[in-house]
């Protein structure tokens, strides 16, 4: 405590420091704003959580502790002094290291940027500091937010938190594993192929893909692109609400972006899954997808589709998905990369340099083709909505892999034609502009976390959420279903190595003051 008033003062005290940090990000708020729980305390056990299960997963980069302690501290006194509080008052806050952040390193996982200071936060930062986040850490991505495989030359590889000698998923994976392990109650995400649901699928966590525009993304280099959008994640449902309750809403640096009430996302609204009737697909008709997969997913679909009624296995037709998803990328990829590339196409690494070659070999005709064929794609793909509320799917086409491999080679013996094709099920998804989530489903074949992807109606957002925490609660009495936790007590270090052999530079906050730079050295 900071004060000489304690915040608990009238109240029982606190949860114990392994029983704080597991409570949801909902839960937290409300001891703070209760005055159960200090602000500062919260930060304490977080950054000593961090510093005791990071250096085995790898999850957090850079970092800003002194900082943040001076504005937990500030934080407490707002709430003792009776002040309005924001949604995210004294939570201590992750963010993705593709999102700039003012006076903490910023790298994008690339060798061009391990010095990059950002001297302002992009407009998701700033919006959930205004909420009263506190920017705690950056957690890691693949290099340029390229591909499922959340490792890089500047600060390594993370690991899975239920096998560190895994991978978790990206281009999210880092909050994703900080959220599993606890380390910090709030973390950002963005999706482009499926980057917020793939990596928290992996990791047991909940990864949402908001429609375009609902959560404005100013990073973007076409603004009016949909395939790329900022989401939340959270260790549930309403975690993933409360994050986006404060960061949703209309602004002019994302012209996709609309007047909508942001508060409407807080509280998912109840739903009667006994009125919903859902469609479910192993593959979308075109995507690989491992058989050991394919069979667990048809279990979780037998003990669940007692909840629904009607459950029906459904065929879609998703046209030329791939080609138009390999031309969309790369596209997006030559508007941002074009100046590193023509200045050193060697300081790009391999996933970064490969779709900004594929786009630069296309013509306007491929371009103009993708769009025409997204269009066709997403006006065929209301028709299962028609008949259906919701289409369920399987968040990824394979259990974990190790960390070592770059990414999926062959499914079922079946080689992939490139890094990212093995996001499929995902990407077609994004394709649609519909949005999705993954939600934590039990364990996969190989004891891993299996992620349900869970896709709705056109801008149909609240209805997804809502039915998301419906399932959750449902899911929590069923032991095939409920959410999986790790084993963070007897968690085994990885081999090789987790961490990079590069030293990260020194991270610098708002005063100027050096600050420590992370676990990975």
């Amino acid at each position: 405590m900071t004060t000489t008033e304690p915040m608990n003062s009238t109240h029982s005290p606190p949860p114990q420091t392994g029983e704080l940090l597991a409570l949801s990000a909902v839960a937290l708020r409300r001891l703070i704003g209760s005055r159960q729980l200090s602000p500062v305390e919260l930060l304490q056990a977080c950054i000593q959580r961090i510093e005791t299960v990071n250096p085995k997963v790898n999850a957090i980069t850079a970092t800003c502790f002194d900082r943040a302690l001076a504005e937990a501290r500030m934080a407490e006194k707002a709430v003792l002094a009776g002040e309005p509080l924001g949604l995210l008052h004294g939570l201590p806050l992750g963010v993705k290291d593709l999102e700039p952040t003012a006076g903490l390193l910023t790298t994008w996982g690339s060798p061009i940027y391990r010095d990059h200071v950002p001297t302002e936060d992009i407009e998701l930062v700033a919006r959930l500091r205004r909420a009263g986040a506190i920017v705690t850490a950056k957690t890691n991505v693949p290099e340029m937010g390229a591909g499922a495989n959340s490792r890089n030359s500047v600060w390594g590889a993370t690991g899975n938190p239920f096998n560190p000698n895994l991978n978790a998923g990206g281009s999210s994976g880092g909050s994703a594993a900080a959220l599993a392990c606890d380390m910090l109650p709030v973390c950002t995400g963005s999706d482009t192929g499926g980057s917020l649901r793939i990596p928290a699928a992996k990791c047991g966590v909940v990864g949402f893909r908001p429609s375009p525009g609902v959560v404005p993304s100013v990073r973007k280099p076409l603004g009016w692109t949909p395939i790329s959008v900022v989401g939340p994640m959270g260790r549930t449902v309403e975690d993933a609400c409360l994050q986006l309750a404060a960061s949703a809403g209309m602004h002019a640096g994302d012209p996709l972006s609309y007047p909508l009430d942001a508060l409407s996302f807080l509280q998912p609204a109840p739903l009667d899954l006994g009125r919903l009737r859902v469609a479910w697909t192993e593959d979308f008709g075109t995507c690989a997808v491992d058989e050991n997969i394919r069979a667990t997913f048809r279990r979780k679909i037998g003990a669940m589709q007692h909840l629904f009624a009607r459950c029906d296995r459904i065929e879609l037709d998703m046209g030329e998905a791939h080609r138009c998803f390999d031309v969309l990328r790369a596209e997006a990829f030559v508007a941002g990369m074009q100046q590193a590339y023509e200045r050193d196409p060697d300081s790009l690494g391999p996933n970064p340099r490969a779709n900004y070659e594929m786009g630069a070999r296309m013509s306007l005709l491929d371009a103009a083709w993708a769009q025409a064929e997204q269009t066709r794609l997403i006006k065929r793909f209301q028709q299962a909505f028609a008949s259906y509320d919701l289409i369920l799917s399987p968040t990824t086409p394979v259990s974990p892999f190790p960390w070592t491999m770059p990414h999926a080679t062959h499914i079922n013996g079946e080689a992939q034609a490139n890094y990212y094709r093995w996001l499929a099920l995902t990407y077609v998804v994004t394709l649609t502009t519909h949005p999705a989530l993954s939600l934590p489903c039990g364990l996969d074949h190989a004891g891993m976390p299996f992620g349900l992807q869970i896709v709705g109606g056109f801008r149909a957002d609240h209805q997804v959420l809502a039915t998301a925490h419906a399932l959750e609660q449902a899911f929590s009495s069923l032991p095939g279903l409920r959410r999986p936790r790790p084993d963070l007590a007897n968690m085994a270090t990885a081999e090789p190595a987790l961490r990079s052999i590069v030293t990260a530079p020194p991270v610098l906050d708002r005063s100027g003051a050096t600050g420590t730079a992370a676990t990975a050295v």
